[in-house]
């Protein structure tokens, strides 16, 4: 495969065409529950005004908003937000909520002001990484926190969780603290925790990437 033409594959990963029709595929795509790194390192803060970067059929809005966030849910699927409104619809919080199309490797504004920013499992390709985590963080407002989590290149030796067949999109917690700048971000958490996960009825361990700062 030529370096051509892999670039052009790993442009097609991230395209609104490749994402609405994964999530036209099926009734639902994920659990319809909230990742659980969201919920171990969200609970206990004063709820705010919440961002959920690639929110997906919108699991993690809808769990906010039940904490009394008033979250905002982007993706760059307009079927996976459609999804994600009937979600929240079925949950008794649409009037918590906010959906919006984004498309991050576009160049697309993210809303800003927030006091949490929360991006799970999105891995642009590593010639964007930085600028991508940096946009994520600039959406967030002094005092406020951004949460990264990621499948974490432990992954690929194990054979799971690897997007895509690709393991430079995965990423450890330095990654993202390289892209944060110190004089701005204070590290609350930079952890690589293993979970006991079922993938396709097997039972695996899993590591996942968890950053957590807090904006100066």
């Amino acid at each position: 495969m030529s370096h051509e033409h892999d670039h052009g594959d790993l442009a097609d990963m991230y395209t609104q065409e490749t994402w609405d029709a994964r999530y036209a595929e099926s009734d639902r795509v994920w659990s319809g529950n909230p990742n659980p790194r969201l919920v171990e390192q969200v609970e206990g803060l004063t709820p705010g005004r919440a961002l959920d970067v690639g929110c997906g059929e919108g699991a993690d809005v809808v769990w906010l908003a039940q904490q009394g966030w008033e979250a905002t849910g982007v993706d760059v699927s307009e079927v996976a937000l459609l999804k994600a409104a009937a979600h929240a619809e079925e949950a008794g919080v649409e009037d918590k909520v906010a959906w919006e199309r984004v498309d991050l490797m576009a160049g697309d504004e993210l809303p800003g002001d927030m006091d949490l920013v929360s991006v799970h499992f999105m891995h642009p390709p590593a010639d964007r990484f930085a600028e991508i985590t940096q946009r994520m963080g600039a959406a967030v407002r002094p005092g406020g926190r951004l949460l990264v989590v990621g499948h974490h290149p432990a992954d690929h030796e194990t054979g799971v969780r690897n997007p895509h067949g690709r393991p430079d999109l995965l990423f450890r917690p330095d990654r993202v603290l390289a892209a944060l700048p110190a004089e701005e971000w204070e590290v609350v958490v930079a952890d690589e925790p293993t979970r006991e996960q079922t993938i396709d009825g097997t039972p695996v361990t899993v590591t996942d990437t968890v950053v957590l700062a807090r904006r100066r």
